[in-house]
C-alpha cells in the first residue's frame, strides 16, 4: 500500500530530475531509477497508470507515441532559459551573499533535470568577490514586506563598512521607522520609509540592515502622495538631499549609457551632430557623482551655482595630483 502511495511522487521526481528532451527515459529505466533512489519496486503497468494520473493533474509528459523513445517531462515549473537567467542574475547580484546565492541557485537548479542543471555548473563563472556577507537580506525583505502589509513599525541597526570591510553599526541608538515600500534602484534593494515625526520619505539599503524586528506600534496612515519610484528616480545613485532640475551637455555616444541608467525618465534635446542636452530631476550630490562618472563625456550646464560647485571640486582634485 505504501509503495502505491509513493509511486506517483517518485515517478514525478525522476521525470523532473533526470529527464528532458535530450534525455528520454524508457519505462524500464524509470522502474530502475525509482528502485535505485526510493528502494520501491513497481511494475510497468504502474508506470503507465501513474503517468495517466500525472497528466490528469496537468503535467505534460511526452511518451513513445510522441518521440519514439520513451518518457520525459515536457513542461516544468520553469523553462531552462528562465532558470539559467535567474541563476546568472543571482550570481551577479552583489547584495546577495555567497551563502544565500548558493542556496537560491541550488533551489532553482532542482527544477531542471540534472543534465540541464549541469549546463550552469559546468560553465566557467568567476567568483563574484563583490558579494557582501550580510546573510539577513532575505529575512529583512520578508520582515519589511510583513510590516508594510500590516502597517507596523520596525526597529533595526543600520550599518556601514569599517576599515576591515566588516559591517558595523552607524550609531548606538537603533532606527525605528514606518516601512512604506521596497524599491530596486542602482541595482540594489532599498526600504523606503517615513517615521513618527515626519512624513517625508527616506531610504535604507536592505542589505545593510541588521537585527531587524517588528514592533506592535502601528504606522500612521500615509496621505496620498507620489509613488516611491518617483522618489527613487529623483535620487540618482540614491543620494539624499533636495531635488532640483539639472541640465547636462552630453556626448551623443553616451546616450545608451544614460538610457540604461535612467530609463526614459529624462528630457533629451539634440544640440548638434555630436551633443545632446539632458535634463533630469535629482539631488546635487547625485548630479555631481554622475558628472564624475562621465567626466570626459558630460558636463553640468545649469544651475550655474552647481556647475561652479563642481568646478571647485575639480580644481581641488587637480591640486592633489600636482605633487
Amino acid at each position: 500500500m505504501a509503495e502505491k502511495k509513493i509511486s506517483p511522487i517518485a515517478l514525478l521526481d525522476i521525470l523532473t530530475s533526470r529527464s528532458d528532451e535530450d534525455h528520454i527515459l524508457t519505462a524500464q529505466e524509470l522502474i530502475e531509477a525509482i528502485k535505485e533512489k526510493y528502494d520501491v519496486d513497481i511494475e510497468r503497468r504502474t508506470i503507465y497508470s501513474n503517468i495517466d494520473l500525472l497528466r490528469k493533474l496537468g503535467y505534460v509528459i511526452s511518451d513513445y507515441e510522441d518521440n519514439g523513445k520513451g518518457y520525459f517531462l515536457e513542461e516544468k515549473q520553469f523553462e531552462k532559459g528562465e532558470v539559467l537567467l535567474l541563476c546568472n542574475a543571482i550570481h551577479a547580484s552583489h547584495f546577495i551573499s555567497k551563502k544565500q546565492s548558493s542556496k537560491l541557485i541550488n533551489k532553482l537548479l532542482k527544477t531542471l533535470s540534472v543534465h540541464e542543471a549541469k549546463e550552469f555548473k559546468d560553465n566557467v563563472y568567476l567568483p563574484n568577490n563583490q558579494k557582501k556577507e550580510n546573510n539577513e537580506l532575505m529575512y529583512n525583505i520578508a520582515l519589511v514586506s510583513e510590516a508594510i502589509r500590516d502597517r507596523k513599525l520596525i526597529q533595526f541597526t543600520y550599518n556601514h563598512y569599517d576599515i576591515n570591510k566588516q559591517l558595523i553599526s552607524n550609531r548606538e541608538e537603533p532606527y525605528i521607522v514606518e516601512p512604506r515600500y521596497i524599491v530596486y534602484s542602482d541595482s540594489r534593494p532599498y526600504l523606503i520609509s517615513t517615521n513618527k515625526k515626519y512624513t517625508d520619505f527616506t531610504h535604507y539599503r536592505l542589505d545593510k540592515i541588521k537585527n531587524a524586528f517588528l514592533l506592535e506600534e502601528k504606522a500612521k496612515i500615509l496621505p496620498k502622495r507620489d509613488d516611491a519610484y518617483e522618489y527613487a528616480k529623483n535620487k540618482l545613485f540614491m543620494f539624499n538631499g533636495e531635488t532640483e532640475e539639472v541640465t547636462f551637455l552630453c556626448d551623443n555616444d553616451i546616450m545608451d549609457h544614460m538610457v540604461d541608467l535612467l530609463g526614459d525618465d529624462f528630457v533629451a534635446t539634440l544640440v548638434d551632430d555630436k551633443h545632446f542636452e539632458m535634463s533630469i530631476k535629482t539631488s546635487r550630490k547625485g548630479a555631481i557623482y554622475l558628472a564624475q562618472q562621465y567626466l570626459d563625456s558630460l558636463e553640468i550646464i545649469k544651475p550655474i551655482d552647481l556647475r561652479l560647485e563642481f568646478k571647485k571640486e575639480l580644481e581641488l582634485v587637480l591640486n592633489r595630483y600636482k605633487k
